[in-house]
């Protein structure tokens, strides 16, 4: 197979993804490239209560608790020694547009069809299809 140096792969726990990563974990030994595993977690505001708007502060921050299911989920799919370098990034923002900007330095991308949240009745969520169609290397969606 071809020399690839870093497959990219989007997790966020659900069944879908952890498909997705077990995948690239595979296609990333096959090509002898390191696999970055990224969570991305969108900072979203309490609704307001009354008439006093909830500032940011107010809302914890969940990039620790993310960090670490990030981990047990790449335990669980990969075991305890990865077949490959695994790089585990927790990041906040929108996934879709995290995902894009990191496939710029990517020989691939990797997400599945489906991740939490959405309408089941979609062939392909929202973050997969943004990423089909705007990242900056091949995309591989996992069904």
């Amino acid at each position: 197979m071809g020399s690839w140096q870093t497959i990219v792969v989007g997790v966020d726990g659900s069944p879908s993804s952890r498909k997705a990563l077990a995948w690239a974990a595979a296609e990333a030994a096959d090509h002898g490239a390191n696999l970055t595993v990224i969570n991305v977690w969108e900072h979203t505001l309490l609704p307001p209560a009354g008439s006093v708007s909830v500032s940011e502060h107010y809302v914890p921050d969940p990039s620790q608790r993310t960090a670490e299911d990030l981990l047990q989920v790449i335990k669980e799919e990969l075991g305890e020694d990865p077949p490959v370098l695994v790089q585990p990034q927790v990041k906040q923002g929108r996934p879709a547009k995290v995902l894009i900007e990191e496939s710029a330095g990517a020989d691939l991308l990797v997400v599945g069809e489906r991740g939490h949240g959405g309408f089941a009745g979609l062939v392909l969520g929202s973050v997969s299809q943004h990423v089909a169609a705007y990242a900056k290397c091949p995309v591989t969606v996992v069904h």
